[in-house]
């Protein structure tokens, strides 16, 4: 993984979207065609998410990819 700090970014902010729906892990898993598993392993910076499942991901959360890739970076030391 080359940019750690990014997987871990870009999970946290999975998960804020997520409960900002009121929904579990399994249910953006449901609503974006997924596994639970791999909503959970992006969420803890795990695996890093393929174009593919940024695009079911976009879906399911019903919004643009393009916000979905939008997310804050954590400050680099």
């Amino acid at each position: 993984m080359k940019k750690p700090a990014s997987n871990q970014a870009f999970g946290q902010y999975l998960r804020t979207l997520r409960e900002a729906k009121g929904w579990s892990q399994q249910a953006l898993a449901d609503a974006a065609d997924i596994t639970k598993k791999t909503v959970y392993r992006i969420e803890t910076a795990q695996t890093s998410p393929t174009l593919d499942v940024l695009v079911c991901l976009a879906e399911g959360l019903e919004m643009p990819l393009r916000d979905l890739v939008d997310f804050p970076l954590v400050q680099f030391h």
